[in-house]
């Protein structure tokens, strides 16, 4: 999952600024807002959720969150209805007048696996530091097969990145209508 914040400013700041819910909105889909380092314009959404902090109308984050997903559909799997799920909790964070957190599960965080195993499959040729583990009771064999596991899962979210909404049409036949009891 890719977990974002906004906004992400120093604490002193915060009294100098007042922050609107479509600013809040900008913010936590901007990558640089993101706690990964990854950007979601490499992948597209599965889910994604906003809980939105303060003194906040539910009307104008639901229609802020609506506009994001439609300018940005193509950002988004169309196969999953209602992927884009927002809450509201009256009381802000100390300190703050408003705040959002933001958590989406993306395709785009494969390049983060990807980075990471390409980093781990080179320390594993030269079995570096593989002592400390091996010397604790693991077996070489379970590294192998966790590097095998973040391959799957790369591979995965490459299959979801690439899927469409008619790729699984074919296997929904229409089904004959249910008859009422009588």
């Amino acid at each position: 999952f890719m977990v974002g914040f906004a906004p992400l400013t120093s604490r002193n700041a915060h009294s100098f600024r007042a922050v609107s819910v479509p600013e809040l909105t900008q913010q936590i889909f901007d990558p640089k807002n993101m706690m990964a380092a990854t950007d979601f314009r490499n992948g597209r959404y599965l889910t994604c959720s906003a809980i939105f902090r303060g003194k906040v109308s539910m009307k104008e984050v639901e229609d802020q969150m609506r506009n994001v997903q439609n300018k940005n559909s193509a950002y988004f799997v169309e196969w999953i209805p209602n992927n884009v799920q927002t809450a509201l909790c009256s009381i802000p964070p100390r300190g703050l007048k408003m705040s959002s957190t933001f958590v989406g599960n993306s395709t785009s965080i494969q390049e983060l696996f990807k980075r990471v195993g390409d980093q781990f499959s080179a320390m594993f040729r030269r079995k570096a530091f593989l002592h400390w583990y091996t010397g604790e009771g693991m077996d070489e064999m379970e590294f192998t097969e966790a590097e095998s596991n973040m391959n799957d899962l790369v591979s995965e979210y490459q299959q979801y990145q690439e899927a469409s909404i008619s790729e699984g049409e074919e296997e929904y036949d229409e089904e004959a209508p249910m008859e009422a009891e009588e």
